[in-house]
C-alpha cells in the first residue's frame, strides 16, 4: 500500500531544529518523499530561504509563500533557487506586528506572476472548507485553477464525512489531503477559533483517536495513490510518524 505523495509540514523554528526535524522523519517515516515549510512571521527563517539550506538533506521541499507579503516590483520568493521546482502560494493571515507592511495582493495575482516569471515551478494552492460557504471556496478554487495553480493542499480535515465530501468536490484535483492532531482542550480550541474547524460530535482529542483517524484516511488514499501532508503540531514526531508509516509498509 502505498501513496503517490507524503509530505511532513515543519515549522522553520531555526536551521538547526529544521536539521534535528528532518532527521527524525527520515528515521520515524521512510514513507515521506516530501516536506512543506510554512512561512512564520514569528520565526526570522523564511521558508524559501530554509527550503535551500535543506535540501541537501531533502530534496523535495515545497515552501509556502504569503501573498500579501510580496511587494509589486520585488523579485517572488524561490522564482530563480536552484533545485526549487513547487510552492504553495497562500493568501496569509494580517501579521500581528503593525509594523510588518502588507500589499492588497490576491492569492490568485501571485500565481499569475509565477507562472509568467517562474513557469518551471509548479504552483499550489489552498482549500480550505471550513472558513466560508462550500460553494463560495470551490469558486475560488476555480479562479486559482484558472491562476495557474496545478494543486491543492487542504486545510486538515477531521471528519471523515467531510474528507469524502471534500474529495467528490475535488475529484480529478492533485490534492494534498492534510491531516494534524488535536490533542487535548486547548489545541481543539485554537482550531476551533482560529481556523473556524467544526469538529464531529464524536470526535474525542487524545493521540489514540487522532491516530486512528489518520490511519483510516492514509489506507482509503493509499488505494488511488493519493498525496497527503502531516501537520505534526504539539506532538513529539516520535509519538505520531511512526504509527503512521506501519500503515503504509
Amino acid at each position: 500500500m502505498s501513496l503517490s505523495r507524503l509530505s511532513v509540514e515543519l515549522i522553520p523554528r531555526s536551521a538547526d531544529a529544521l536539521r534535528d526535524d528532518i532527521a527524525a522523519v527520515k528515521q520515524l517515516l521512510p514513507a515521506a518523499d516530501t516536506l512543506n515549510i510554512p512561512d512564520l512571521m514569528r520565526f526570522p527563517l523564511r521558508s524559501w530561504d530554509a527550503a535551500a539550506q535543506m535540501q541537501p538533506l531533502f530534496p523535495r521541499i515545497v515552501p509556502h509563500v504569503r501573498a500579501i507579503d510580496i511587494a509589486p516590483d520585488a523579485p517572488l520568493p524561490g522564482a530563480n533557487q536552484p533545485g526549487l521546482e513547487e510552492v504553495l502560494v497562500v493568501h496569509g493571515d494580517p501579521p500581528a506586528d503593525l509594523a510588518h507592511r502588507t500589499y492588497r495582493n490576491s492569492t490568485e495575482s501571485i500565481i499569475r506572476r509565477y507562472k509568467k516569471e517562474a513557469p518551471h515551478l509548479r504552483i499550489y494552492a489552498a482549500f480550505d472548507p471550513y472558513r466560508r460557504a462550500p460553494w463560495h471556496e470551490l469558486e475560488e478554487i476555480a479562479r486559482k485553477k484558472e491562476a495557474g495553480a496545478e494543486g491543492f493542499f487542504t486545510q486538515p480535515v477531521f471528519d471523515l464525512k467531510l474528507f469524502d465530501l471534500c474529495r467528490e468536490w475535488l475529484s480529478g484535483e492533485t490534492v494534498f489531503w492534510g491531516l494534524s492532531p488535536v490533542i487535548g482542550p486547548r489545541s481543539r480550541s485554537y482550531w476551533e477559533t482560529t481556523n473556524r474547524v467544526v469538529f464531529p460530535k464524536n470526535f474525542v482529542p487524545t493521540l489514540e483517536a487522532n491516530i486512528t483517524f489518520a490511519q483510516t484516511v492514509l489506507k482509503s488514499l493509499a488505494t488511488d495513490k493519493g498525496h497527503v501532508y502531516l501537520m505534526p503540531l504539539r506532538v513529539k514526531l516520535e509519538q505520531y510518524l511512526p504509527a503512521l508509516q506501519a500503515v503504509l509498509s
